[in-house]
């Protein structure tokens, strides 16, 4: 049984049976405009995860209480001003919760959920845990309303709320795009169906995009509200790029024939009107949900990607000198290929972006990610990169407990220290924040694999892939492992010899898959290009140890030695 402390955000729709009964389906469509406009973007804004959804109720976990709490307050301000039929009750607890899949369960759960229900309509009401662990860390005043008797609640409860003058003059978070962040809008895709009823469907993926979107931490993304008053307008990209203020528009259609669905989606540069990106998505229209679904994570894997190489190719037209802290780490990342090679380079970048912007979590986060992958280039970064890599992923936590990022780099390091317990609270995390971000599905897939459940390994990382067919070489090293581990040496095979200028130590890898097989003249030719390529005076042995250090289980790590062995690399 996983146990952890959360702050528990829980709402639920004030007078939700009558406004059903009044009308049913404008109550639904408010609610669904509601969570696409309002409670979803905030929600992910503020690092929380959506848990469930209960009917007229929702139930968010946060790892952080202020970030609850302000994320609460923003939300009641933006019903206020909307003045709509949805009203909101939320009540905020701190408490330990249970884990089981992707639910949670406990005590500090159902708590929240009492506190709720003693909240008035637009209101945000509190357990003691939480009013003093956010008391003087936030900028609302908070009135003591006394202790509470709850149901199936043994003790009397304290309860406090948020004075509601302090929610009406809260600021949300700003619309305004962060000059240091890629901004994007995504705007309605367009129904070619000549279907109306179709409608809902083009919209869906248009507001499941955003909603994705905004989980990435250092992307500014418009809202639907402003993004979508373009729809069935023939505007110039360059003009809602001065409207809304940002660099990229990701536009799109949906068409529907029979069965099938064809959806287009391009990624276009408003300055110039350039098309960066472009994709066409052809599929059978089996499940229209699952298919939304689909579509939306493959999209919202990708885009991301692509937006990263455009915001590269921008910062190489400026003058060194003029380089943000952010195209500092952007160009690190498009360098870095997994050799020893370009290390040195890649971390000057890095030192360069930490230098213009010190509480750069993502940067420490990669520094400690190259520092640790020395350790397989057999060029390692001092004599144990693993305390420099430690060192570094520290401090990114410290910064950036809520990145996503800075979680997968985490799950990296502490699994090439033999931490595999620790690498898997840190890969729970980065998937909790965001299910979409490929690092963070690859460093799943690693773990998985060398924690002994390779199979699983190679399913899970079939699907990550596939959302990226462009993805580089090296995002493929994770899953010729995998199959080396299960003993599919030809399929390994197959993976290794696709690289086009493969990192050396990969040849150890190829000539460990040869031998398994008998292949000895295939082995000795492969064990021959690692012997030419590899640095001088690198030792073997070290890099052999320490990739059998990341096997948690010890029959896998004999299963690497023993190709090494074969392949006649280690005595």
């Amino acid at each position: 049984m996983e146990r952890k402390l959360a702050a528990i955000l829980a709402a639920d729709v004030v007078g939700y049976s009558k406004l059903m009964a009044d009308d049913e389906a404008g109550t639904l469509a408010a609610l669904k405009a509601h969570r696409a406009d309002c409670f979803d973007p905030l929600t992910a804004k503020h690092n929380g995860r959506i848990v469930k959804l209960m009917g007229d109720g929702v139930l968010v976990e946060f790892a952080s209480v202020v970030d609850a709490v302000q994320c609460a307050v923003v939300i009641q301000k933006a019903l206020a001003e909307q003045d709509g039929p949805i009203k909101l009750r939320i009540g905020i607890n701190l408490g330990d919760i249970i884990i089981e899949g992707d639910d949670i369960y406990g005590d500090g759960v159902n708590l929240a959920a009492r506190i709720e229900a003693l909240a008035e309509p637009g209101s945000v009401a509190l357990s003691e845990y939480v009013h003093n662990q956010v008391d003087r860390k936030v900028s609302y005043a908070f009135e003591d309303t006394g202790l509470h008797t709850l149901k199936n609640i043994d003790r009397p409860v304290r309860v406090f709320r948020v004075v509601p003058d302090d929610i009406a003059a809260a600021r949300p978070p700003s619309e305004t795009p962060d000059a240091e962040k890629p901004s994007i809008a995504v705007l309605a895709f367009t129904n070619m169906s000549g279907d109306p009823e179709q409608e809902y469907f083009s919209d869906g993926i248009s507001e499941d995009i955003i909603t994705e979107l905004s989980r990435f931490r250092e992307l500014f993304v418009i809202a639907r509200n402003s993004s979508f008053s373009y729809k069935g307008k023939s505007t110039k990209v360059q003009d809602i790029g001065r409207d809304l203020g940002v660099t990229y528009v990701v536009e799109g259609s949906v068409r529907k024939a029979g069965q099938r669905v064809r959806i287009t989606v391009q990624l276009v540069e408003t300055e110039t009107g350039n098309h960066v990106w472009a994709e066409r998505y052809d599929r059978e229209m089996e499940d229209i949900f699952d298919l939304q679904d689909e579509i939306t994570r493959t999209i919202v894997t990708v885009l991301p990607l692509r937006l990263q190489g455009a915001m590269v190719e921008h910062a190489r037209k400026k003058p060194s000198e003029s380089l943000s802290a952010y195209e500092c780490f952007l160009r690190a990342q498009q360098l870095y290929d997994h050799t020893s090679g370009n290390a040195p380079e890649t971390l000057e970048l890095l030192a360069t972006a930490i230098r213009i912007d010190p509480k750069f979590a993502q940067a420490f986060a990669l520094t400690a990610y190259v520092h640790a992958y020395s350790v397989f280039t057999l060029s390692p970064i001092g004599a144990d990169p693993t305390i420099a890599a430690r060192q570094n992923i520290q401090r990114a936590l410290a910064l950036g407990e809520g990145d996503h990022y800075v979680h997968a780099m985490a799950c990296e390091v502490f699994m090439v220290c033999g931490e595999h317990d620790l690498a898997q609270i840190h890969s729970d995390k980065a998937l909790a924040l965001n299910p979409n971000e490929i690092n963070a599905l690859l460093e799943r897939g690693v773990l998985m694999n060398y924690s002994g459940n390779s199979k699983e390994a190679v399913e899970h990382l079939h699907r990550a892939l596939a959302h990226d067919p462009l993805a580089p070489d090296y995002q493929y090293e994770s899953l010729a492992e995998a199959n080396y581990m299960l003993g599919n040496y030809e399929d390994a095979i197959r993976i290794y010899e696709r690289w086009r200028d493969p990192p050396v130590h990969m040849y150890t890898h190829l000539a460990a898959c040869y031998a398994q097989l008998g292949r000895m003249e295939e082995s000795r030719q492969a064990a021959a290009l690692f012997e030419e390529g590899r640095p001088v005076d690198s030792d073997f042995a070290f890099y052999a140890n320490a990739h059998a250090r990341l096997c948690k289980q010890p029959q896998d790590a004999e299963h690497w030695l023993e190709g090494y062995r074969k392949a006649g690399l280690l005595s």
